[in-house]
């Protein structure tokens, strides 16, 4: 079923991305400064790894990777699930992890909000950017905690990077460009097939589009295609699209998105692709000096990296210039174009990790580091530029209605058709 035009502008006028305080409901179960957040895990997968030694209880469709992800970590089959509806009810669970493919990311989320518990959800936070408006929604009208998993957030030294762009070391920071650069494998071409034994491959689907079991686009591969995935702007692109909007200052979403790409290198079942440059205009007051520009840049058949990096952003001030990568990668020019410094800012203090900020903003009643507010304005470009794509075309945005102006197939498009037959799984937020 795919969501009217007239609900989309009932729920627009009832929704809010700005930033609502938190006011943990009373009846939820109110953690000591240093009581555990009993945490459930859904989704053991590749992502999933990360968290097992943070987590209580686990859930998959895959009882393979359900088994492997228990018995390694010592987890009792008494809290391990195949249905995410199990984690939602259990009532001892206080927070849910959600490292699922990316069509299962709001929904789950928007289930588990509407369940009182507090969400880490991976990035990307929505597949479709309607989907991202009502996870915005119903984290606000549940008042629980929701983290977004774009960890650069809760880095000490690419927080002290941008406090230096704030406190004016480039001048006014007018153009921000990120690029994700690297060799990504071809998935062939393949026919349906047989479901592999022991998943559950209606709940691995839930409320997209029911299509045949086909290898190339399960497990990992899902990332390439339409009903299940965001491509790689959505996958390893939505780390440098947010901490380039994050460093250039706009805590709106642009009025354009003008995007170019396709599959220049890949011939597979790929649908997204392989080559694109996506260009987004914020534009202030309108007036020079307000204007800012965020510029994404994928190739995902090469290697040769701009200053030696697969991933980064160069900030580009009226005073200078700073790059950054999350590998680590440092560099500060003056507005001669002189290196000023190669070093990261040095840490005053240590990480205290992602995870370990988004359970510290449980028990301390507070915005995350990565809010879902925030989350859902860095991966709203993913969306737009990914659609820009794959319409050839270029996109004018409204940012207070978020709605694209005067291109109805483009509009239609911010959505996506679930099952025909219905699933209790499809996202729905009232006001």
């Amino acid at each position: 079923m795919s969501e009217s035009v007239n609900s989309r502008r009932s729920f627009l006028k009832t929704s809010s991305v700005g930033a609502a305080a938190i006011s943990l409901a009373s009846s939820r179960r109110v953690l000591g400064a240093n009581e555990r957040v009993v945490t459930a895990l859904i989704g053991c997968g590749g992502r999933g790894g990360s968290f097992m030694d943070r987590v209580d209880f686990l859930c998959d469709p895959d009882a393979n990777r359900l088994g492997k992800a228990s018995t390694s970590k010592n987890i009792p089959s008494n809290k391990t699930y195949d249905d995410l509806r199990k984690v939602l009810d259990n009532k001892d669970i206080d927070a849910v992890v959600i490292t699922t493919p990316d069509h299962w990311h709001a929904p789950a989320a928007i289930l588990a909000c509407q369940a009182g518990k507090h969400v880490y959800v991976e990035k990307p936070c929505s597949h479709n950017l309607r989907e991202g408006q009502m996870l915005v929604r119903a984290a606000q009208k549940a008042k629980v905690v929701v983290q977004h998993g774009t960890q650069q957030r809760s880095s000490s030294s690419m927080r002290q990077a941008i406090q230096m762009l704030r406190d004016g070391k480039i001048g006014d920071v007018l153009v921000a460009r990120a690029w994700n650069v690297q060799t990504r494998g071809n998935i062939g071409h393949e026919k349906p097939g047989v479901v592999p034994a022991g998943v559950n491959y209606d709940l691995w689907v839930g409320p997209a589009e029911m299509v045949p079991y086909q290898s190339n686009r399960f497990h990992y591969n899902w990332h390439w295609w339409y009903n299940f995935g965001t491509g790689d702007i959505g996958n390893d692109g939505a780390h440098e699209m947010d901490f380039a909007r994050w460093g250039l200052g706009v805590d709106t979403l642009p009025t354009k998105a003008t995007a170019l790409g396709g599959k220049y290198f890949h011939d597979d079942d790929q649908q997204f692709p392989d080559t694109a440059t996506c260009v987004f205009e914020y534009p202030g007051d309108g007036k020079p000096g307000s204007i800012r520009q965020l510029i994404f840049e994928l190739r995902l058949w090469s290697k040769n990296y701009p200053y030696n990096t697969d991933s980064g952003v160069e900030f580009m001030g009226t005073k200078g210039q700073l790059m950054i990568s999350k590998r680590g990668k440092f560099q500060l020019l003056d507005e001669a174009n002189k290196v000023v410094s190669t070093q990261m800012p040095k840490i005053e203090a240590p990480d205290g990790g992602h995870f370990e900020d988004f359970t510290d903003a449980i028990r301390n009643n507070r915005k995350p580091n990565a809010s879902i507010e925030e989350g859902h304005r860095s991966v709203a470009l993913i969306h737009l530029g990914n659609l820009s794509v794959r319409l050839g075309r270029s996109l004018q945005f409204n940012p207070e209605t978020e709605e694209i102006v005067g291109d109805a197939e483009a509009n239609e498009l911010l959505g996506r058709t679930y099952r025909q037959e219905g699933h209790w799984a499809v996202p729905r937020v009232t006001a």
